[in-house]
């Protein structure tokens, strides 16, 4: 039940005033969720799609072609589609999210199997950070079955900077995130998928982990590991196997 609290909030104040007073800090594992955690592509994404157009065409009373194409121009422009819903047309972004991703999970995940102990193995506190809405990155996390594993989650919602919002890659949001977690960069690594996200926190100072699927598109295009990544992997499996060369100080 202690794991459920802390998840309720973007940070776990508690323990982070302890590791400050004695000036003790954990290895700190920021796992990205869709493509990360788990195989988005195989069924989630296009669900993802088309609620994100329906969203966008019953917020703003639009045909789904017109919602369609907004979508896609603000998810380029601002890396999220609420922002430019919110900053354009002052969309609630909770309404926005929640009717956005009004679909049930459980059908639709595929992941590594023994998830759940293959994340206990590795040495350190994880944290989720997502631009993913918080609700939905719980019910994924649930149905994985490591929703315990994790001390806190970060989802876009938390992701607000002087009123703004401030997803993945923004490093002022990832300094945000380890002042909160009480952990300096040096102790963090970031895990995940998206190679602008990994750029971001190398320029932050974190040790970064691409999660790297070979035979998309997008993975025929980026053959070559850039030198902001650390280390490439295929899964969690092979964090555990390979994670020696990180050298987190």
């Amino acid at each position: 039940m202690r794991a459920q609290r802390y998840l309720l909030r973007p940070a776990a104040r508690q323990r982070r005033s302890r590791r400050i007073a004695t000036g003790v800090s954990e290895r700190l594992w920021l796992f990205d969720l869709d493509n990360t955690l788990h195989d988005c592509s195989h069924a989630i994404f296009p669900r993802i799609d088309h609620g994100m157009t329906r969203a966008v065409a019953e917020s703003l009373n639009v045909d789904i072609d017109t919602a369609n194409q907004l979508r896609s121009k603000y998810w380029r422009r601002y890396g999220a589609t609420v922002i430019g819903m919110v900053r354009h047309h002052g969309v609630d972004p909770h309404a926005f999210l929640r009717l956005s991703h009004d679909f049930d999970v459980r059908p639709l995940i595929r992941a590594e199997t023994g998830l759940a102990g293959k994340l206990r193995q590795l040495p350190g506190r994880k944290v989720l950070l997502t631009n993913a809405p918080f609700h939905y990155a719980r019910d994924v996390l649930r149905h994985l079955g490591i929703l315990r594993h994790f001390d806190s989650m970060w989802a876009i919602e938390h992701m607000r900077l002087h009123g703004e919002f401030r997803p993945k890659p923004s490093a002022a949001l990832l300094r945000y995130v380890l002042a909160h977690e009480g952990v300096p960069a040096s102790r963090a690594v970031l895990v995940e998928d998206t190679l602008p996200n990994l750029r971001g926190a190398r320029q932050v100072g974190l040790r970064t982990v691409h999660v790297y699927h070979t035979g998309t598109p997008f993975a025929r295009r980026n053959n070559q590991r850039p030198s902001y990544v650390d280390l490439r992997v295929n899964s969690v499996s092979d964090l555990l196997l390979r994670r020696r060369p990180l050298r987190v100080v």
